[in-house]
């Protein structure tokens, strides 16, 4: 049977040439980066060199690139490394469960915390994040794109109202690097997390953007890894794999971006027309180019996302990190959809490996999906006939 991918915001597959420049870090080049002989001494140095690469994908120096074990970690690590008793973080309603959580936990540790909404294209307004600052405000948390519907956040403009109010300025960047240009002196960021399985590199493995001179508490605690803010034995294969992925994603933004936002639109109008009554969430505002996320009324999400599976196509219900979830997604109920249409709702994310013919598939297997169910569904076929 044929099978499709379309759930790369959830992971995407190892590339090729990643895998091929992590294989010798497994094998032939084993030393620890930390030792001073020769065999440490050539795997710091290819360290070093994905270092340079991830600082290239975003526009910062180097020594500003401290490698985590992921975006979970980079979040946690620029929230925790900074927040304390006392302190006021501001954040989002849409944020991904790695910055709510933490925040939450925050907010049990005698710190305050005050979450933005967002409008029904699922934009944060900076005039709302200006209105929140405090006197005590430590940490401005806001993402750069958002997991579930692609849209982007007006993080420059965030940017300048933390720099005035001389407040840190962190931003998840998860799904933006390798979709969307990067820099973080135009975002005027002081963090910035990236995780090297969103962008065809290794899972358990990501980076964090320090701006140099940020006081920033590690979390783990042992040797001076990573400038002392990240203590333990480096991931060499992960982390040169990351460093791969970031040279290829550099290097091919604009042509990327260009040819999976037409397989985006091309499957976007497709099921609009051949769907009835579905439409798309956060589609009036600025979106990473490889994301659309519908809402189908009529169906239930999961069984419509099983019926998908067993035809061929992968695509998701909202975050990965989240399924199984019975609660509806806090990212659709927060742009003011009911829980029953955000439970009806799919994301359909493309990459690298996405064809014109995966998207000629999708749109052959979905409405068929979606007019099954609806045909075993008393309430929809109710609320039909009363049309």
């Amino acid at each position: 049977m044929r099978r499709v991918y379309l759930d790369n915001n959830a992971t995407t597959p190892v590339l090729p040439e990643v895998l091929e420049a992590m294989r010798p870090y497994f094998g032939e080049h084993f030393g620890n980066a930390s030792s001073i002989h020769h065999h440490g001494q050539e795997t710091r140095a290819a360290v070093e060199r994905a270092r340079e690469s991830v600082a290239g994908l975003l526009g910062c120096r180097a020594s500003e690139v401290v490698f985590t074990s992921g975006g979970t970690e980079g979040d946690n690590l620029a929230i925790f490394g900074l927040a304390r008793e006392g302190d006021h973080v501001i954040t989002s309603t849409i944020e991904h469960h790695a910055v709510l959580n933490s925040c939450r936990r925050l907010a049990t540790q005698g710190c305050e915390v005050t979450y933005i909404p967002v409008d029904s294209r699922g934009l944060v307004d900076p005039a709302d994040v200006k209105r929140a600052i405090r006197p005590n405000t430590k940490l401005i948390t806001i993402m750069f794109a958002n997991n579930e519907t692609g849209v982007v956040q007006p993080v420059g403009e965030i940017g300048k109202i933390a720099a005035e109010a001389d407040i840190y300025f962190h931003t998840d960047a998860v799904q933006a690097a390798g979709k969307i240009p990067i820099d973080v002196n135009e975002i005027g960021c002081d963090l910035l997390t990236i995780s090297g399985h969103k962008i065809h590199g290794p899972q358990g493995v990501g980076a964090l953007y320090v701006r140099k001179g940020t006081r920033l508490e590690p979390m783990l605690h042992g040797g001076s890894h990573e400038r002392s803010r990240r203590a333990g034995t480096e991931n060499v294969p992960g982390i040169v794999g990351l460093g791969k992925a970031a040279e290829i994603a550099r290097n091919s933004l604009a042509e990327d971006a260009q040819r999976l936002s037409a397989l985006r639109d091309k499957l976007q109008q497709g099921l609009l027309h051949r769907v009835p009554q579905s439409r798309v969430n956060g589609g009036a505002a600025p979106r990473t180019p490889n994301t659309t996320n519908l809402v189908f009324p009529g169906v239930e999400g999961e069984a419509l996302l099983i019926a998908l599976d067993l035809k061929g196509l992968a695509c998701s219900t909202g975050a990965a990190c989240s399924s199984g979830a019975v609660e509806p997604s806090h990212v659709l109920t927060a742009i003011g959809l009911p829980p029953e249409e955000a439970r009806a709702s799919l994301r359909f994310s493309l990459g690298r490996h996405t064809t014109s013919a995966d998207i000629d598939f999708a749109l052959n297997v979905v409405p068929a999906a979606v007019a099954q169910l609806r045909e075993l569904s008393p309430t929809y076929q109710k609320a039909a006939a009363h049309e």
